[in-house]
Formats: structure tokens, sequence, C-alpha cells
């Protein structure tokens, strides 16, 4: 299955989505008994609507959690599954309780791959945190425990699978969500045949959990930012580009980022498998392999859970060429921005050609846009995704020498300061003598805020080291931006003169 294929949607389970979600309950616990009952179900959504989570993808369920609420000193001590029912199978849900319980997280066989159960615990995580509560408590299965029973005990096999001696497909995917096992609970689910009737009991604290009466349960949306600044090394094929690609993407999702950002050009080094001497030549070579980094990149976005600016990378369309980078978002779509201002170097020694208009996309963490780095040195194009509602600007750039990165550096805080956004701009370090154009770069990726009272005194979120690989990560709060907007020391979106001036896009 190809992620562009993908269209994924986190809802919250509905009365008539019974029969896709007994399907899948069906073919997944074969092994223990299959769906629950249709009653169950319902009575579970009529009692704790907001803990029956789905995923969707164009409009069929591939993925569900089922969670109730439940009183933490009971249950965070030894029990049964069947502590958990009533009679006729009713699953309690205590409405005063103080911990999620997870019921069930399965995710349908021909989605594995996409790391679509981290989307499932992360929203319980999120629905924690926003309930105030101590924790998620979870009886989990070992499953894989039946085909060590007669050589190890229990103990023993939780052990291994700690010192990832052994796989298990859920206790290993529970250990990687930063659960912790409290215990081993005995004759959980007794008709469990090959967990041998034992589970573990597991715990995610909610370590901003607040006993006190006065808490205030409204939460900011924080976005958290990831930026490359890449390195420039030979290689020698694109499976070690896109490898070293794929290791940087891994590491902001290990941070829980919401979006990672490449630099303009990031791929350049694959001009060096070239066999033409001429620019030109060489990179129409490397506009060959943007179609597959746009495919792996994608795949990425989904299989860590990460929107991801792809940089940019020469497109070849017919006789033309452009230069383009890609919005890849978690939820398998794409789209492209093209740069529109082509420098004099782009133009006489690769004739790249001049996109036809810039645009704000919606994600699922904010409204952005993409300048690709001469771009930002023009601020009509930043006035008009400001109209639009634009919140995090991208620009990922490519300089050669110190004074053309200061030109990127001091437009970006520039689009930031009078359209009131976040901009965030990344670049690559390093130099390839064996590709011509490569042998000088400077480099310092940074985070710009507006100025005023709510962030930093220079307004500078964050920025790397110069001329040095790393990754760069800053926290944005997209509700600040709400509040400069309307009562800020000055609010340069409402006091533009638009009765006198007013910027006019031509592509519509």
């Amino acid at each position: 299955m190809s992620p562009e294929d993908l269209h994924l949607q986190l809802r919250n389970l509905r009365d008539e989505d019974y029969p896709q979600l007994k399907a899948l309950m069906d073919r997944v616990y074969d092994d223990i008994g299959g769906a629950w009952e249709e009653h169950t179900i319902h009575a579970l959504i009529r009692d704790f609507p907001e803990g029956q989570i789905c995923l969707e993808d164009n409009g069929v369920i591939v993925g569900v959690a089922l969670t109730v609420r439940v009183i933490y000193d009971k249950f965070s001590n030894p029990h049964q599954y069947d502590d958990l029912l009533s009679k006729r199978d009713k699953i309690l849900n205590e409405a005063e309780g103080d911990a999620l319980y997870g019921l069930d997280v399965l995710i349908h066989p021909d989605y594995r791959g996409y790391r679509l159960g981290r989307r499932l615990y992360d929203a319980r995580k999120e629905l924690c945190i926003q309930q105030n509560l101590k924790a998620i408590l979870a009886g989990g299965r070992i499953v894989n425990f039946h085909k060590y029973a007669d050589e190890i005990t229990a103990s023993q096999y939780l052990e291994k699978v700690r010192r990832r001696e052994v796989y298990d497909p859920i206790l290993s995917f529970q250990l990687a969500n930063d659960f912790v096992v409290k215990r081993l609970l005995y004759k959980y689910l007794p008709e469990d045949k090959r967990s041998k009737g034992y589970a573990t009991l597991l715990e995610w604290s909610n370590f901003l959990y607040e006993a006190s009466e006065t808490v205030i349960h409204s939460r900011s949306r924080n976005v958290r930012i990831g930026a490359v600044q890449w390195q420039m090394r030979a290689v020698k094929s694109v499976e070690e580009l896109l490898q070293q690609v794929e290791y940087f993407v891994d590491a902001v999702s290990s941070y829980k980022s919401d979006f990672v950002l490449f630099p303009e050009f990031f791929n350049a080094p694959l001009m060096g498998l070239s066999k033409e001497g001429q620019q030109m030549s060489a990179i129409r070579f490397l506009a060959g392999f943007t179609e597959r980094f746009r495919k792996e990149m994608s795949q990425m976005a989904v299989s860590y859970n990460v929107n991801i600016v792809t940089g940019s990378m020469p497109l070849s369309e017919g006789d033309s060429l452009y230069n383009v980078t890609y919005l890849c978002r978690r939820d398998g779509s794409v789209e492209e921005q093209r740069k529109i201002h082509i420098t004099p170097h782009e133009k006489r020694d690769w004739v790249i050609e001049g996109g036809d208009k810039v645009q704000v996309f919606q994600t699922d963490a904010g409204r952005v846009g993409i300048l690709i780095c001469y771009d930002v040195e023009f601020p009509e194009l930043g006035r008009l995704m400001a109209d639009e509602g634009l919140e995090i600007l991208f620009v990922p750039f490519w300089t050669d020498t110190r004074n053309a990165y200061l030109r990127v550096r001091h437009c970006a805080q520039a689009r930031a300061v009078e359209n009131e956004c976040y901009v965030v701009i990344c670049g690559s370090v390093g130099n390839l003598p064996e590709v011509e154009s490569l042998d000088v770069q400077y480099a310092q990726s940074s985070v710009f805020s507006p100025s005023d009272f709510a962030f930093p005194h220079d307004a500078v979120m964050s920025e790397t080291t110069p001329n040095t690989e790393m990754l760069m990560f800053s926290d944005l709060n997209l509700d600040e931006l709400k509040y400069l907007h309307n009562e800020g020391s000055v609010t340069n979106l409402k006091d533009r003169r638009t009765d006198l001036y007013d910027v006019v896009r031509k592509w519509d």
C-alpha cells in the first residue's frame, strides 16, 4: 500500500461504526473470542465517548483504542480482566475515576508498519492530560510467552523482553511508548493460551497531573519543530543518502516533534554520482531521483508520525526544470511548493524556472507556508500568506557565504515581525569538492518569533552552532500568536492601511 493513497483521520467511535469494529476485532482477536457484543460497545460509547478512539483511512476504520475511567488505587493493584466487567459483559466505567484503563488497541494487519498504534497511544495520553488524570493503566498480554514457557518463567520472559533479547509484539511496543511494568498478573485472562493466562500491569504516569481543586483544564497549542542542519558529504548511492534522511527523521520523531525541516537541495551530493561534467546535466541527473525521494519521505512521515518539509529538490517537467519542496503530512497526503524567485546562478547554470503561486497549507499542527531560500527576500509573498492565516513559515535555504546567509536571515526575521508568525530557516553545511557549486557553504539554522513580551527579547526562539551538523528543536505556542494579533504592543496585521495600499495575487 502506498502512503500516498492514505488519508488518515483520528476521531471518536460512533454507534454506527460497530459493523466495522466487529469485523476488525474478529480478525485481530480470533484467538481470544473476537469482538465484543454490540450492546457492550454501545454502552461503552454512551458511558465514556471521549475514550473510544478510532483511526480511519478514507472512511474505513483501520485502528481502534477502547478505554474506560477507573479508580487508580483499585486497578494499580493485582486484578483480573473480569474485574472490569459487570453482568451481560457491560464494561464498567467509573465516571469519577482518576485514571484511564486501556482495554484494547488493535490495528488492521494491512496497516501494520506505519506506526499507527503509536498514534492511538498518543491520543490516549493526550486524553489523560486533558482530563487531568493520574495515569493510564493497562493489562498487557504477553502473546509470545507460549514459545518459551517450557524453558523460562513468566518473570524471566519479561526480563528478556526488557533487555530486547526476546521480542513480544505487545509488550515491546508498550515499553517503547513509555509504559512501565508494575507487576505480573496471574490468571488475568485465563482463555489467553498464547500468554498462558499471564499479563503485565502497565502504567504511564501523567507528569502534568495536578490534584488541586483549582486546576485549569485549558491547554495551549504547542507545536514542536525539528530542523536538520545537514552535513553535505559524499555518498556512494541514493540508498545511503536516504538512510541518512531516515536517521534524522527517526531522531526528530523520538522527541515527539510535529514537523521536521530539511535544507534546500539537501540531496545535491547525488550529483557526484553523475558522469556528466556540465552543471546542467548534473542537475537534471539529480532531478531523476526526486520522485523516489518524494515517495520515500512521504512513507517516513506516516511511519514516524511527523510532518516532513522535504527541503527542496529539482523537478523535471518536460523541458522545464523547477526547484520544489514537498510537505509530506503524517496522514499520508502530500503538497508541493515551487520556488518563485530564481537566483541568477540557478537561471544561468541550471536553467531553472520559477513557480507561479504560493499557498498556506492546513496541517494537524497549524497553518504553514514554505518559501524556498531567495523567496523569503520578497515581502509580498509573506504578506499574501499572512492574509490566509499563516502561523509557521518554513524556509529551507542553501547559501555559500556569510553575507548570502545574512540576507536570508535578516529577511526571515522581518517576515516574522511584520506578519506576526514564526519563521524557521534551515540550511546545510560542509563541502563537496567533486560537485561543482558545492565547494563553499555557510549556514546557521534558526527559529524566529515576532518581537513582543510573550517571546524572547531578541525574537530568536532557537538557533544552531554555525557550520556544524546538528539537530535544532523549538517549541512554538500558537495561542501566543492569537494574543499578539489582538492585544500585542503593536498589531501589524490589524494596523495595515489597506485603504492606501494592498498586495494582490494574480494566479487565481
